[in-house]
């Protein structure tokens, strides 16, 4: 059995979207995932499973979601291991990295959009693009940020998700054994 986390884009904010988190586990359990648990409202969810290609489990989440829920979600899925590697690459000392956003990519970006990317900057912000992890951090604070996925992803040309730090430390925590 292979530990998983998948992690939801645009749920339960500002009252769109709403997926209750004990119904979602429910609903994911029934679709065969195993020892399914969730880590606050904003889309976090552990669980266990046959290994299985990362799109495929992707595919099956977002359409479990789709059928049940009545809308679109975009569905990142990583391995306990994947998402460890993803925090242990953080190119930020200590003291940025524990005020950093990790924005999880759906891809690899191509190196000529990144480059692109890069030509864009704002004053107290900094990210860094790494494999398929953005790595962000905003002196002033993530609400206060001129920079956001939107514009990652348009430019980028991939999906992308984030979480903070603490939410990053408890979900590896989570899916630890």
């Amino acid at each position: 059995m292979q530990t998983y986390i998948a992690l939801l884009r645009g749920i339960n904010v500002g009252g769109h979207k709403k997926v209750p988190m004990s119904e979602l586990r429910e609903l994911l359990t029934k679709s065969g995932l195993e020892n399914v648990k969730t880590y606050i409202q904003s889309g976090n969810v552990i669980f266990k499973c046959r290994e299985i290609p990362l799109p495929q489990l992707e595919n099956g989440i977002q359409k479990s979601i789709k059928v049940h829920f009545g809308f679109d979600v975009s569905v990142l899925v990583r391995t306990r291991k994947q998402l460890q590697i993803i925090f242990d690459d953080c190119p930020y000392p200590e003291a940025k990295k524990v005020n950093s956003y990790f924005a999880m990519l759906s891809e690899v970006p191509n190196k000529d959009l990144v480059k692109e990317a890069y030509e864009k900057t704002y004053e107290n912000e900094e990210y860094k693009i790494q494999n398929d992890c953005l790595y962000f951090y905003c002196a002033n604070g993530y609400g206060n940020a001129k920079f956001n996925m939107n514009y990652f992803e348009r430019k980028l040309e991939v999906a992308a998700t984030s979480r903070n730090y603490k939410t990053m430390v408890k979900l590896l925590s989570l899916s630890e054994n």
